[in-house]
């Protein structure tokens, strides 16, 4: 294999303020087939999963015959509204709103990507990163091909079209087998609506019903909003193809046990979402209670960091018998595109975004809970602020065990160096971030809160490797990166295919 350029590998910490320790979700797909105006469901749908993705948008339609493709930097509400559906005819369409993790932010790597096969035309959405997609994207280039983006799921396009394979869906299949990773993909013909999801099920895809047709997304959040009956989660491994006749499954690359991603409940999923069966709310609200049994601290209030600390605060202070309190009022009101000039305009900035209520705050001791605890930068301002208010004590919780290892899986987070708790021991962090006391939810806790029973140390249940750093998949560009990949043939996830 020709070496990979190290010029061409893109690192999203390399696009980050210094102090910015937000975790993001690569994105966010949505698919439905059948209904007339489907770019105006999907428009929809793909607002209810503006979470997963604010940098940018993009909707593919087609009427059977022609596609129509919008694609746009900014937020759903800004790009799709009004006439879509005059813009984008068809009764069938794709669409996906992204945060950039492989590829950086430029209009050529917005989704969905079409191509033109000599089977016809097709569209793909893509939810996640590939672990090999370095090593993939080289040995394109060096066999000839021409990339229009630093995409991965233009890598995808290109596997379907490079195959021998007669039929698309045994393209599609055959490109399946060449990739690993986390992903989830919505894929669209001018007859069919594809799904797929990952051997290990990392990253979240759902079934629902609308009418008589059929939807695909991300979270189930995204079925409420347009009104569609949630049918069933697309499992790991599986590919499903919606066309006139219905839903058809297959499972081209056998069964093995699931891994979901722990962070999907932890962080990134909404938590009126229900993922792989199981309530985001609820576990939430679990994590919480458990913490305070873990953590248990004599204290005033129990006070959220907003919005989402909110479910696990609420079950920390009804397992604790502590009073739930709005210490820390959140601005949902702030631009988007607002300039922070200087350092110390930069500094305000949490202030905008989370503001302390001193009415709660003055003379009381804070129990404040956070999601997770990342660089910590984040948490030290806010902190400050509490102080600042009139706390008393401020004893901190973290409603997740503690990140020491990155992610390759389409989560964007800092590089182990930056990581707060791969770098310092709980008592070196409690004094970094200013705290009276500060503790972390276990990661047997975690577990107990997904009702998954005790971790299997043999085969874990979820995706964990931030907490544990055992990756599930192996992590084929990182180690071309850094050297250490062995050219003799090694097992893969899809070996069987």
């Amino acid at each position: 294999m020709t070496p990979m350029p190290e010029a061409v590998m893109y690192n999203p910490a390399d696009h980050r303020e210094a102090d910015d320790e937000t975790m993001r979700l690569e994105c966010g797909v949505f698919g439905v087939y059948g209904p007339d105006g489907a770019a105006a469901v999907a428009a929809l749908g793909l607002h209810a999963l503006q979470h997963r993705g604010q940098e940018a948008c993009g909707i593919a339609a087609t009427d059977g015959q022609r596609f129509h493709t919008e694609r746009h930097m900014g937020l759903v509400g800004e790009n799709f509204s009004g006439d879509v559906s005059e813009r984008l005819p068809g009764n069938a369409a794709i669409g996906h709103t992204r945060y950039s993790t492989a590829g950086g932010s430029f209009l050529r790597n917005v989704q969905p990507m079409f191509a033109d096969l000599d089977t016809g035309g097709i569209a793909l959405a893509h939810n996640g990163n590939l672990t090999n997609f370095m090593a993939l994207r080289t040995e394109l280039i060096a066999d000839g091909a021409i990339m229009q983006s630093t995409s991965d799921s233009e890598i995808i396009l290109h596997l379907i079209a490079r195959s021998r394979r007669r039929r698309i869906m045994e393209r599609f299949i055959d490109a399946l087998s060449r990739i690993e990773g986390g992903y989830a993909l919505v894929a669209l013909t001018n007859k069919k609506l594809i799904g797929a999801r990952d051997p290990l099920g990392i990253r979240p895809l759902v079934l629902g019903r609308l009418g008589e047709h059929y939807v695909l997304a991300s979270e189930t959040c995204a079925l409420d909003m347009i009104g569609a009956e949630f049918v069933r989660d697309i499992e790991n491994g599986e590919v499903v193809v919606i066309d006139e006749t219905g839903v058809t499954s297959q499972r081209p690359f056998g069964r093995q046990p699931a891994r979901p991603c722990l962070f999907e409940y932890v962080y990134f999923s909404r938590p009126d979402s229900i993922v792989n069966g199981t309530s985001v709310y609820e576990v939430r609200k679990r994590m919480g209670r458990i913490l305070a049994r873990e953590t248990g601290v004599e204290a005033d209030i129990v006070v959220p960091v907003p919005d989402s600390g909110v479910p696990a605060a609420l079950g920390f202070a009804q397992e604790s018998g502590l009073p739930f309190e709005m210490g820390i009022i959140r601005s949902h009101y702030l631009g988007r595109t607002f300039i922070q000039p200087t350092q110390g305009v930069r500094e305000l900035g949490v202030r905008m975004k989370h503001s302390p209520n001193k009415a709660a705050l003055a003379g009381r001791r804070v129990v404040l809970i956070d999601d997770s605890i990342v660089r910590g930068t984040t948490s030290v301002k806010l902190v400050r602020a509490v102080r600042a208010a009139g706390a008393a004590e401020v004893h901190l919780r973290s409603a997740s065990p503690p990140i020491k290892f990155p992610d390759f899986y389409g989560i964007d987070m800092p590089d182990r160096d930056k990581l707060l708790a791969a770098q310092k021991s709980l008592e070196e962090m409690r004094q970094y971030l200013e705290v009276d006391t500060l503790g972390f939810l276990s990661i047997d806790g975690l577990y107990e809160a997904m009702e998954a029973g005790a971790r299997n140390a043999e085969h874990p249940q979820f995706t964990d490797h931030y907490f544990t750093g055992e990756y599930p998949t192996r992590l084929l560009d990182r180690e071309i990166a850094e050297g250490r990949h062995d050219p003799q043939p090694q097992l893969s996830l899809l070996a069987s295919a």
